[in-house]
C-alpha cells in the first residue's frame, strides 16, 4: 500500500496544506499538510485545558480502558501504521512493525498502571492524624516528538499521560508529520467506542520550531516533554523554566561499548551490527562509540569489515534489507562533515559515502562507516545522527571507563564480558555514568517496562516504564486529624 492509500483508510486527508511530506525511501512526495497558525494553537491549548478539567474527575481504571481501547486499533492497523512509519521515517519494515508493537506494549503496561497509582501511608508523629501521600492528575501535557520514532514517543508519554488524568497536545516532527495524523485517527476510533470522553483530549499542532516554542511557553501546561537534538532541549528547557514549568527532555545519547577479552564476540558482533546500523545510525540509542580490548581488537575490527562490505542496503520495503536510508540530505551532509574531520582527527575510514544515487536520485542512502580512532578525538565526543561507528582500542579496564563516560551525553551503554567483577563494576555507582547500562546486551532496544532516559546532555527524562508515571502528576500530602485534639508537630507548644 502507498501513504496515500493508507491515510485513505485510516480517514486522513492530507493536501489540503502548502508543507509538502517527502519520503526518504526515494524523495518522493506522499502528502501536504497544513501548519496550525498562533491562533490555531492558541484554541487548541484552551481547548486542552477544558478536557483535562473533565477528564482529571473519571476514574483512573476508567481512563485505562481508553487506553485498552486505543492499544486494541493499533492492534488491527499494526501492518498499515507500521507500513506509514517505514514511508514516511526511512525504517525498514520490521522496524516500523516493531515501534507499533511497542506502542501496543506501552498500552498494555498503562492499562495495568490504571490501578496502581499508588501513594503512601506516612506514619504521623501526632496522635489521632493520618498521614498520606496521593497523586493527582497535573494538566495538558505537551509532547514534542522527532522522526526517527514518530509514533512511539508519543506514545510512551500519552498513555501515561491518559490514564493520570491528562489531556494531551502532541507536535510531531515535520519530517513525519502523516504519521501523527493516522495514530490520531486511531485515538479517535477508540474515543468513539469509550463513548464519554471529553472532546479535545488529544490533539495534534503541526508547524516548525514557533510552534514548540509557543507549547514550551504556555503556563496553562505543566509539563513539556520533548524528544530531540541537545540543541533543541538546551533553547527549550529554559522557556519552560522561565514560567517554572516542567520540562521532560530525551535529546542525544552518543552511546558506547565495551569489548572485554572475555566476551562472546558473536553475540558482541550481532549486537554492534544492529545497534549500529539499525535504522540508518539514526536511534537516539544507536551504537556510536566501540572500545574494544587490545588483544581482540584485530580480530574483531577484521570481523566488522568483512560483515560491513555484505550489508544488504535498500529501500526499507523490500524483504531483506537491513540499511534503509538517511532521512534527508542535510543528515547525508552531516555525515560526510563528521567523516572528514574523523580523517583529519587520524582516523581510518572504512565505508561511508553515497549508494543507490543511480536508483533513488532524491533519497540518500549511504554506506554504512567504520573510524578506526587513535583516541577518542572530538569528532567522536559529538554525536552524528548517521551509520558512523568510532572505533578504539583499550588496554585497561579502569580506563575504558574513564573513556566511556568522557562524553557530554548520558543515555545508553553496555559492555560485552563473561567476568563477573567488570560486569558488576560497569553497572555500579562508578561505573557507567547513563541512565541505560547493559552487560552483554547491545545500547538499543530498551524495553518499555523500564524507565528511558539518560543523564547529563542527554537531559535527565524518564519515559515508559518504571515509575516515570509521577511526571505526569501533581504530588500532594494531606493530613487528616481525626482527634479532637490539635498537637502541634516538632513537640511545638502554641496556646491562646
Amino acid at each position: 500500500m502507498k501513504a496515500d492509500e493508507i491515510l485513505r483508510e485510516f480517514g486522513v486527508e492530507t493536501n489540503r496544506g502548502d508543507w509538502a511530506v517527502h519520503s526518504p525511501v526515494d524523495g518522493a512526495e506522499i502528502g501536504r499538510v497544513a501548519f496550525d497558525d498562533a491562533a490555531s494553537i492558541e484554541r487548541k491549548i484552551a481547548q486542552s485545558v477544558e478536557a483535562f478539567r473533565a477528564w482529571r474527575t473519571v476514574p483512573a481504571p476508567r481512563r485505562g480502558e481508553l487506553v485498552r481501547l486505543l492499544g486494541e486499533e493499533l492492534r488491527a492497523n499494526k501492518e498499515a501504521l507500521g507500513r506509514l512509519v517505514s514511508l514516511e521515517a526511512g525504517k525498514i519494515l520490521q522496524e516500523g512493525l516493531g515501534e507499533v508493537q511497542e506502542m501496543i506494549d506501552i498500552c498494555d503496561f498503562a492499562v495495568g498502571l490504571s490501578r496502581q497509582l499508588y501513594g503512601l501511608t506516612i506514619a504521623s508523629e501526632r496522635p489521632g492524624h493520618r498521614m498520606m501521600e496521593t497523586w493527582h492528575p497535573v494538566g495538558p501535557v505537551a509532547i514534542i516528538s522527532a522522526f526517527n520514532f514518530p509514533v512511539a514517543v508519543w506514545s510512551w508519554n500519552a498513555a501515561l499521560a491518559l490514564v493520570c488524568g491528562d489531556s494531551v497536545l502532541w507536535k510531531p516532527s515535520e519530517k513525519t508529520p502523516l504519521t501523527a495524523l493516522a495514530t490520531q485517527a486511531l485515538f479517535e476510533r477508540a474515543v468513539k467506542k469509550f463513548g464519554d470522553a471529553p472532546a479535545n483530549l488529544s490533539q495534534i499542532i503541526l508547524g516548525l520550531r514557533e510552534a514548540g516554542e509557543a507549547l514550551a511557553k504556555d503556563a496553562r501546561i505543566p509539563v513539556v516533554s520533548a524528544t530531540g537534538s541537545t540543541r533543541m532541549g538546551k533553547a527549550l528547557a529554559p522557556v519552560v523554566a522561565e514560567r517554572l514549568g516542567r520540562s521532560l527532555l530525551e535529546l542525544g545519547g552518543n552511546n558506547a561499548m565495551i569489548v572485554a577479552p572475555s566476551a562472546k564476540l558473536d553475540l558482541a558482533v550481532r549486537a554492534i551490527l544492529f545497534s549500529a546500523v539499525g535504522t540508518c545510525g539514526q536511534r537516539c540509542t544507536s551504537l556510536r562509540r566501540l572500545f574494544v580490548h587490545e588483544s581482540i581488537y584485530d580480530s574483531l575490527v577484521a570481523q566488522l569489515k568483512s560483515v560491513y562490505a555484505t550489508l544488504p542496503i535498500g529501500s526499507p520495503l523490500e524483504s531483506g534489507t537491513l540499511v534503509g536510508p538517511l532521512i534527508d540530505k542535510a543528515a547525508f551532509e552531516g555525515m560526510e562533515a563528521s567523516l572528514a574531520q574523523a580523517r583529519d582527527e587520524g582516523g581510518k575510514i572504512t565505508g561511508g559515502g553515497r549508494t543507490l544515487a543511480d536508483r533513488f536520485p532524491n533519497a540518500y542512502y549511504v554506506k554504512p562507516a567504520i573510524a578506526e580512532m587513535p583516541e577518542q578525538r572530538a569528532i567522536v565526543c559529538h554525536e552524528t545522527f548517521a551509520p558512523i561507528l568510532y572505533v578504539m582500542r583499550y588496554a585497561k579496564f579502569e580506563d575504558v571507563l574513564a573513556k566511556h563516560n568522557a562524553v557530554p551525553q548520558g543515555l545508553s551503554s553496555c559492555i560485552f564480558t563473561q567476568d563477573v567483577q567488570e560486569a558488576e563494576r560497569f553497572v555500579a555507582a562508578a561505573g557507567s555514568d547513563c541512565g541505560i547500562a547493559n552487560v552483554n546486551i547491545g545500547p538499543s532496544g530498551a524495553e518499555i517496562g523500564g524507565a528511558f532516559g539518560g543523564e547529563k546532555e542527554t537531559g535527565g527524562g524518564r519515559e515508559s516504564g518504571s515509575d516515570s508515571w509521577k511526571a505526569y502528576m501533581r504530588r500532594q500530602t494531606a493530613t487528616i486529624n481525626y482527634s479532637d485534639a490539635l498537637p502541634l508537630a516538632q513537640g511545638i507548644k502554641f496556646t491562646v
